[in-house]
């Protein structure tokens, strides 16, 4: 708990030191970092995924851990090529173009964080845009993303009909989403069950020491391996 109430927290991704500002007392649960970001960021990370030439999108951002890492992981070569790569090598078709959302009022410390963690050449690739979900899907066109991520945003059983909604506007048939969370409530295993009854859902990775657990979500019976 005393983690959540400091000021700063540090992290280690994708071979850069990760310094966000946090601000509990002015923003409460969306301006601090929760394990369930930190698990997904190393099940990203570890597991090699390929986010070259991805359109991804993060839902309900808070400070921005998760697209601050999927944007570092971007450029990342295949076959243990470091992430360091210079701006020269840099080309545009291979990076990961990220969208990284909140409601208005997380916007300012999010995008703070953003541009004080990416390097210059890779700013260009992270968007932070406001999205209220089930409020603001007009601008956004519908199934753009490939990969849409979510750390710890099950938690309020009001907001899950139009998390539902959002997550269908931005799916295609193709379309992975990944959820990272604790399941702390009886209404957790609600959403899950809503989200089954729109989605193939499978566990794909559990944190027995944070109690996290990530689940990939496609539309209908489509499989498609990240």
């Amino acid at each position: 708990a005393r983690q959540l109430h400091s000021p700063w927290a540090t992290f280690h991704f994708a071979s850069r030191t990760i310094r966000l500002q946090q601000d509990w007392r002015r923003l409460g649960v969306a301006a601090v970092v929760w394990d369930a970001a930190v698990v997904l960021c190393a099940y990203l990370e570890m597991e090699g995924i390929v986010l070259r030439d991805r359109s991804v999108i993060e839902l309900g951002a808070g400070t921005g851990l998760l697209g601050i890492v999927v944007t570092l992981l971007g450029p990342k070569e295949p076959a243990g090529v470091k992430y360091c790569i210079p701006h020269a090598a840099l080309r545009d078709v291979d990076c990961a173009r990220v969208t990284i959302t909140d409601r208005a009022a997380a916007l300012e410390l999010l995008e703070s964080n953003v541009q004080a963690n990416l390097p210059p050449e890779l700013r260009p690739r992270a968007v932070v845009k406001e999205l209220t979900w089930g409020k603001d899907l007009d601008n956004f066109s519908p199934g753009a993303f490939d990969l849409i991520l979510g750390a710890d945003i099950v938690y309020l059983e009001e907001t899950f009909a139009e998390l539902l909604q959002t997550l269908e506007h931005l799916c295609s048939e193709r379309t992975v989403i990944l959820l990272s969370c604790r399941i702390r409530y009886e209404r957790d295993l609600k959403f899950l069950r809503m989200l089954r009854e729109r989605f193939s859902v499978s566990e794909v990775h559990y944190d027995s020491s944070k109690d996290v657990h990530i689940y990939k979500a496609q539309r209908g019976g489509h499989k498609d391996d990240l």
